[in-house]
């Protein structure tokens, strides 16, 4: 006859076999975790009258035909070109199979689909298949914006006019207004640089990839994010660090004001390789030589110099270091749609 103790000794066998059976098969209902398949599909199910259409892997390979034309290639994977059945012409943005729980392709369907807007790129629909995840969106023959303001040769042919440069501004500055305003949820960008700023036929822009958007209650100002997101150079002081205020959509507008910048030194490179200014930030620079900036990069155009003054101005108050002291998007377009007169140079507080 067996002692308590054998007894004791045997129950607890048992309960270390048992619980050693579950986890190894997945029987105990706290120790398994939903696949990112899963999720994404319980996200898919809960948001299915806002998603686009959906797309088999097999459609997706006949789209492409087989992944022929390849437009670029990013950390989340490759973009091809396609067709849709109607004779669109598509970009097809293969993601990664190592994307993770899926949390950059679930904000990028619940973001687009929620949009509607002239400077905002469309999202046609999307595939998800096993591992395989794809999203689908209108073609942009021209492209990224990065690929046009950032040429090194002066005689390039894409090399845009400061005209058409305002304008690609003035465009993006609608699209980030209508985010950040104008849907019906509120979304912040937190990647906003020249590479997402599409340009279709007729060069207008269309802010892309929605991969680290996120999503707001409309009476929500302060947003809370675990880790810093978006792109080096572009990110405000606040996503670093809150000892420089709250992240908000105010965080967009900071990135914005960089890309103007960045627009504005990259389309004119007259002023780069002789001047005092190459070791010097560049920002701070042209707050210093604003006026003897635009007339020289304008060629004494009064026309030309007025858009590129607005640009320069408009971008120094985006990239102010305190969030508040920042425009929203509005006053952005405002101060871009009216006259130079009105606008003042903001406090000499940059970050260097």
């Amino acid at each position: 006859m067996l002692t308590s103790g054998a007894v004791a000794v045997a129950f607890l066998c048992l309960v270390i076999l048992t619980s050693f059976l579950a986890c190894r098969y997945g029987l105990l209902p706290f120790k398994s975790k939903n696949k990112p398949g899963t999720r994404i599909e319980s996200f898919l199910q809960k948001n299915e009258s806002i998603h686009p259409k959906r797309y088999t892997y097999a459609d997706v390979k006949r789209m492409t035909k087989s992944f022929a034309v390849k437009l670029g290639q990013g950390g989340f994977g490759a973009v091809y070109k396609g067709s849709l059945h109607d004779g669109r012409q598509v970009a097809v943005k293969m993601l990664k199979d190592t994307q993770g729980d899926g949390e950059e392709f679930m904000n990028e369907v619940a973001s687009i689909s929620r949009t509607s807007h002239v400077n905002v790129v469309t999202l046609l629909g999307f595939c998800l298949q096993g591992s395989k995840r794809a999203l689908i969106y209108e073609y942009m023959p021209n492209g990224s914006l990065e690929r046009y303001a950032f040429t090194g040769d002066m005689n390039s042919e894409n090399l845009l006019t400061w005209e058409r440069l305002f304008d690609i501004a003035i465009g993006t500055a609608r699209g980030l207004e209508y985010l950040h305003r104008g849907c019906n949820t509120r979304i912040v960008h937190f990647d906003i640089k020249p590479h997402n700023i599409l340009l279709d036929q007729d060069f207008c822009p269309k802010i892309s990839d929605f991969g680290l958007a996120k999503l707001c209650l409309n009476k929500e100002s302060a947003i809370s994010i675990v880790g810093a997101r978006g792109t080096i150079g572009y990110i405000a002081p606040e996503v670093y660090s809150k000892q420089f205020g709250t992240i908000s959509s105010k965080s967009d507008v900071y990135s914005y004001g960089m890309m103007v910048l960045e627009m504005v030194g990259a389309r004119d490179r007259n002023t780069s390789a002789d001047s005092d200014h190459s070791s010097q930030y560049f920002p701070q620079w042209l707050y210093e030589h604003l006026d003897d900036y635009c007339v020289g990069a304008s060629e004494i155009n009064g026309e030309t110099t007025e858009l590129v003054r607005k640009m320069i101005v408009v971008g120094l108050w985006c990239i102010q270091v305190i969030p508040t002291d920042r425009p929203t998007m509005t006053r952005v377009v405002e101060m871009l749609e009216g006259s130079t007169s009105n606008l003042e140079l903001p406090p000499r507080v940059l970050l260097s």
